[in-house]
């Protein structure tokens, strides 16, 4: 309109001063010249539509979210703050620049906690626990409001290193070798119940090592040597007492043995006639392995079997 008017002006004075002193132009000349800088209003209500569907189609895409599987997602609004309820996988609705996602990982992880203890007999045990949790998804608004999303750092170690001095102060350091799953079950029975007051849930704790201290150690070494060493003095022991016997047992046998020989001679002159030719037997069996000659008389060797001892006695 202020164009318009400025060039209805122009027309009626035909010719007027423009820009005080500095030079006088035409009328008709300032009219095509301000003809042409006018810029066309369908162009302008073009843009302004134009760059109006853009901020809408922003709106309505950021209006949608998705929830990926194994997460949960809470909305905090600029004006009521958290929402009660939370929202599980899939896609969902929310209002551009007033709610803000917040996402949990619902899924359940690990993590490893290191500690320090003393046992009921004074020992010092390092232990290393590998716990599985998870966050209780009906408990989200209040583990974010009380913890923010990194919750496992803030509360896990430290309930974790607690339950654990607690639990080993109960027993001694050789119980806790030999009723490893006993310690282990109370372990994980106090921490779940430690970590439900957070509400995060734990589903597993297991031992991964156990330590005591260098003293300990040695003395559970100089032990096991001691116990071995008494172990093979009484191998030693019994092992004599089974040679005694065995000596015993066969002096027996050759007292029992020389007896039955001399009974059997006694009763029949024939048995040492037999010993003599089983005598000659294997003497001549061994001469006749040899590689060597000799030449021996019968006799000596035993071997005249054709003579009886009853002909040598007369």
């Amino acid at each position: 309109k202020a164009t318009v008017s400025v060039l209805n002006c122009y027309q009626r004075t035909g010719r007027r001063n423009v820009m005080g002193r500095q030079g006088k132009y035409d009328a008709a000349e300032a009219l095509e010249q301000l003809k042409a800088k006018a810029v066309p209003k369908g162009m302008i209500r073009g843009v302004g539509a134009a760059v109006g569907g853009m901020l809408l189609c922003g709106l309505a895409v950021n209006s949608f979210y998705t929830v990926q599987g194994g997460f949960r997602a809470i909305k905090f609004n600029l004006f009521t703050g958290l929402s009660a309820s939370s929202f599980g996988a899939g896609m969902h609705f929310r209002l551009p620049l007033v709610e803000k996602l917040v996402m949990f990982d619902v899924r359940q992880q690990p993590i490893s906690i290191q500690s320090s203890q003393g046992s009921r007999d004074l020992q010092i045990v390092n232990t290393t626990v590998r716990v599985l949790y998870k966050a209780n998804e009906a408990a989200l608004q209040d583990i974010y409001r009380r913890l923010g999303q990194q919750y496992a750092d803030v509360v896990l170690p430290s309930i974790s290193n607690e339950v654990l001095k607690s639990v080993i102060a109960q027993y001694n350091a050789s119980e806790l070798i030999t009723r490893r799953p006993e310690v282990s079950a109370s372990i994980t029975n106090e921490l779940r119940n430690r970590a439900q007051e957070f509400g995060v849930d734990i589903v597993d704790v297991s031992i991964v090592q156990m330590n005591f201290g260098k003293e300990y150690t040695a003395a559970v070494e100089s032990k096991q040597i001691a116990q071995q060493m008494a172990e093979r003095a009484r191998f030693k022991v019994e092992q004599a007492k089974q040679e005694k016997k065995g000596v015993i047992m066969l002096a027996q046998g050759e007292a029992e043995s020389a007896r039955l020989i001399g009974k059997a001679m006694q009763g029949n002159p024939g048995f040492l006639e037999l010993r003599r030719m089983e005598a000659a037997k294997e003497i001549s069996q061994n001469i006749a392995k040899s590689p060597n000659k000799l030449t021996i008389d019968a006799q000596s060797l035993m071997l005249n079997v054709t003579e009886s001892a009853y002909d040598k006695r007369k």
